[in-house]
């Protein structure tokens, strides 16, 4: 037996309390899991979590240690977070978001950084998810509350008969291989060209909706046959649309800046990814690189973290690949916000630019980005991994639109079915402290299964009529896992980001009408 193997042995040996003794809780809102938590860790882990929140964490350590081993699942995600912190290159810290659940190799709402500089410095697809480019669109309006309640349901029943929703559902965006080939290289500029989107909403959306390293030549056969019938489509599972309402105002500078003037003004959201095709990218990346770790003689706590040296041909292609599928995603919410535009100019009779129709910001939540941040004093150029998180940039930063130097670029969190979500601007301390990263979402609390297994589904569409929402649905007996029993309280994980300093809270929105796959 190894000494790697030795030291894995152990690990597994110990009591719950003897894991707990490595997280050192360091304020009200973060802990640090120190190294020697898993074996080979070459930094810490740094998990921001509130009184709230941090049962949730514990106890699935706590459910782990009583198992004895996870037993086919996923690794408890404290587990995963310092598995993590053993990559080669990892520079500083390997950070958890609030929202932070288990996932596949990295858990989700985990961020990681690698030096580019470093030879040994790896990229994981694990560390960006299956939906690449998986993200969240706002788009604002001149209309208030006042004037959608009287066609509410008329409304919702006209977003979901528009935009194509479900497992395996198909676009109606007449698409071209061809066009497929142009969409993966030129992202929103193909969009742009179209004529489905305005030339400002590039302007809103993070890396301006395309990802210049993108090489359609590195996407497989069978990806872009996965894609090519699903462009402009919101797809199942956690994606959505939703009509929300302006409910709460923070910071009216920043508010003022994205468009949102009042109480009661209507906003559409939308949380969709790269479909069939970013999944396929994603799958054919590990099966290469899982060949050339063996070559490269990368060892790993979990092969479920299968990476390749940044430098390598197989880290190369993966980001071109990635970058493909990330357009591919941008290219997706910019013909879904078309067909979104399309109706509400049908109900209110008025066109999109009379409704005011721009888009407030788009933001990615699993995606792999080279930026530039300080570490230990000095300047390098890192490899962000953000799964599960989002880009939090803050004022002044030149990644950022003119129009929000001045407040921060604006992070969308959306909730859980039928709950607030919120606006969030990034900060200087978020910066240094967790890459320019805050949370996205809720965040899990209850497995998919579990979900099923637990609740009635017709009981949680009777809970949002009673709350007045409209909801649409293509497949009913799937809204358990949507649930938002299912997920933490989208309220404390963004309080925390707040709290922490990684971000901070501008505007609050309600839902009044949920289109689900």
């Amino acid at each position: 037996m190894t000494a790697s193997e030795e030291k894995n042995e152990e690990e597994k040996k110990r009591t719950f309390e003897e894991e707990k003794s490595y997280i050192e809780k360091l304020s009200s809102n973060h802990y640090k899991i120190r190294q020697g938590f898993v074996p080979n860790m070459r930094v810490p882990g740094i998990v921001y979590v509130n009184e709230n929140l941090d049962d949730l964490l514990f106890d699935e350590l706590k459910a782990a240690c009583d198992r004895g081993e996870h037993g086919g699942g996923f690794l408890p995600a404290v587990k995963q977070i310092a598995n993590v912190a053993a990559l080669p290159g990892i520079v500083s810290h390997s950070v958890a978001m609030p929202d932070v659940h288990s996932g596949y190799g990295f858990a989700i709402g985990n961020v990681a950084a690698f030096d580019m500089s470093d030879p040994e410095a790896v990229v994981s697809p694990g560390g960006v998810g299956f939906d690449i480019n998986c993200g969240v669109r706002l788009i604002r309006t001149n209309l208030m509350e006042s004037d959608v309640l009287p066609v509410k349901e008329l409304l919702a029943q006209t977003l979901f008969d528009h935009i194509p929703v479900g497992v395996g559902s198909q676009g109606i965006l007449p698409t071209t291989r061809q066009d497929l080939e142009e969409v993966l290289e030129m992202g929103m500029d193909w969009s742009l060209r179209e004529g489905y989107s305005w030339a400002e909403d590039k302007e809103h959306c993070e890396e301006y909706g395309r990802m210049l390293n993108a090489d359609p030549s590195k996407v497989s056969a069978r990806a872009k046959k996965r894609g090519l019938p699903q462009m402009g489509t919101l797809g199942a599972g956690n994606h959505y649309a939703e009509i929300q309402i302006v409910d709460e105002i923070f910071d009216h500078a920043a508010a003022e800046k994205m468009g949102i003037h009042t109480l009661g003004q209507v906003c559409i959201m939308i949380h969709s990814g790269s479909r069939g095709l970013g999944h396929q990218v994603a799958t054919d990346s590990m099966f290469a690189m899982e060949k050339s770790m063996k070559r490269d003689g990368i060892q790993l706590n979990d092969r479920q973290l299968a990476c390749a040296r940044i430098t390598s041909p197989e880290g190369q292609e993966y980001l071109a690949a990635m970058a493909c599928a990330a357009n591919y995603a941008w290219v997706n919410r910019s013909a879904m916000t078309f067909l979104c535009r399309q109706a509400f100019a049908k109900v209110f009779e008025k066109t999109p630019n009379e409704l005011d129709m721009h888009v407030v910001y788009d933001v990615s939540h699993n995606i792999a980005k080279v930026e530039d941040h300080m570490v230990d004093g000095e300047l390098k150029t890192l490899l962000v991994h953000r799964k599960g998180s989002t880009r939090a940039f803050p004022p002044h930063h030149p990644l950022i639109p003119v129009d929000y130097q001045l407040t921060g670029q604006p992070v969308l969190i959306g909730g859980t079915m039928g709950t607030c979500s919120y606006v969030l601007t990034g900060t200087e301390h978020g910066m240094k402290a967790a890459f320019g990263s805050t949370c996205h979402g809720a965040g899990r609390a209850r497995s998919r299964n579990n979900a099923r297994n637990k609740l009635d589904y017709k009981d949680v569409l009777e809970k949002l009529k009673v709350k007045g929402i409209a909801i649409r649905v293509a497949s009913p007996k799937l809204v358990m896992e949507e649930a938002p029993e299912s997920y933490k309280d989208v309220t404390h994980v963004v309080g925390t980001c707040h709290e922490a300093g990684l971000s901070k809270r501008a505007v609050k929105l309600r839902p009044v009408a949920v289109i689900k796959g």
